[in-house]
């Protein structure tokens, strides 16, 4: 079937919206009719990055209704309501990735084994997740990876209870899910921290409590002094190196014995290639760092973050601010990439 799509042709080059060429779905494969998709600062890191294969086709993130499924697919049918995501439905262990999709453009195959940067897609049944068919047809599609990255994290790396302290760096989609879901676990305090005074002030709708503007003042002493000795969770969800050199001794200490053991420091946001840390963090005071792709349970979680969200306790509809249509997906790229978008955009179909 033709439909069309985005398609990444070069490194440093605008995106190319034409027509592709879809095929039959594969015995594990579905193709799905999208209504939405996010734009996630992933696809710019694929986009900058030389080393991606071209052409392929980008997004992670999208919500539709399946059109067509493969013999051996037994979780969704046709005219179900589905989330397309970029984490296996089911646990593999390992890094893994499915085989591309076999979708061509001018009868080139393009590079892509999960894509939502289009209007029909055809992904591995692995990443399209059943959830209900009153789901909203603009605001699900962010389910797939800016809630579930950042609400994950929270939730099933760091394991956040009730009154535990939470500091989040960078507020921006994912970093508003991880302070959202922070709030809806009752954490205290919940500290944003951002370089942006209005991303800030945004952040309060999302259940942030306490705020550092980390270009006016230094945020490790910041936090430490608000706190009393640092918090228990610290969130990167920007990725930049003084970041995931901050989220460290940001956290509370421990010391000796066998249970005192210090705050935990996440990694959610796509690093670059180093880091400096002090190994003293760890053996003076037990501090622990851990990174967090993904940490979701995709079939249970889905729906749970949309239950939330109608029964106002995790509000999607504030975190979308800005909406494309896919001839605009170069302004939507540059936008992202400019910080001129609170929270998350998506594109509709």
């Amino acid at each position: 079937m033709k439909s069309r799509a985005a398609i990444h042709v070069g490194h440093q080059k605008k995106l190319v919206v034409d027509e592709v060429n879809i095929p039959d779905p594969r015995p594990d494969q579905i193709i799905i009719k999208l209504y939405s998709s996010g734009v996630c600062h992933s696809q710019l890191h694929q986009m900058h990055n030389p080393e991606t294969p071209t052409p392929a086709l980008l997004g992670h993130e999208g919500f539709g209704v399946v059109t067509q499924v493969g013999s051996e697919i037994n979780h969704l049918k046709e005219g179900d309501a589905a989330v397309v995501t970029w984490v296996p439905r089911n646990p593999i262990n390992g890094r893994w990735r499915a085989p591309s999709a076999g979708v061509t453009w001018n009868e080139e195959p393009l590079d892509a084994s999960t894509y939502t940067w289009g209007e029909d897609v055809i992904v591995w049944g692995g990443y399209a997740v059943k959830v209900d068919d009153d789901s909203p047809k603009d605001l699900s599609s962010i389910v797939g990876c800016a809630v579930l990255t950042g609400a994950g994290a929270v939730t099933h790396t760091a394991k956040v209870r009730p009154e535990q302290s939470v500091a989040v760096f960078g507020v921006g989609g994912v970093g508003l899910s991880a302070i959202q879901m922070a709030s809806v676990l009752n954490a205290y305090p919940i500290i944003a921290v951002d370089i942006d005074e209005e991303k800030l002030k945004f952040a309060s709708n999302f259940g942030a409590t306490h705020f550092v503007n980390s270009s006016k003042v230094d945020p490790v002493d910041t936090i430490i002094e608000m706190t009393g000795g640092g918090v228990d969770y610290a969130f990167d969800a920007i990725g930049l190196r003084i970041t995931n050199e901050q989220i460290l001794p940001v956290t509370r200490s421990g010391g000796s014995g066998a249970d005192n053991i210090g705050g935990m420091a996440v990694l959610i946001g796509m690093p670059g290639p180093e880091m400096t840390v002090w190994p003293g963090h760890f053996m003076f005071h037990q501090r622990q760092y851990r990174g967090s792709l993904g940490a979701t349970y995709p079939d249970k979680d889905f729906n749970m973050y949309l239950r939330l969200y109608k029964e106002g306790k995790f509000p999607l509809d504030q975190l979308v601010t800005k909406r494309y249509k896919l001839e605009e997906i170069n302004k939507a790229c540059q936008d992202l990439q400019s910080g001129k978008i609170l929270g998350r955009a998506i594109l509709e179909y």
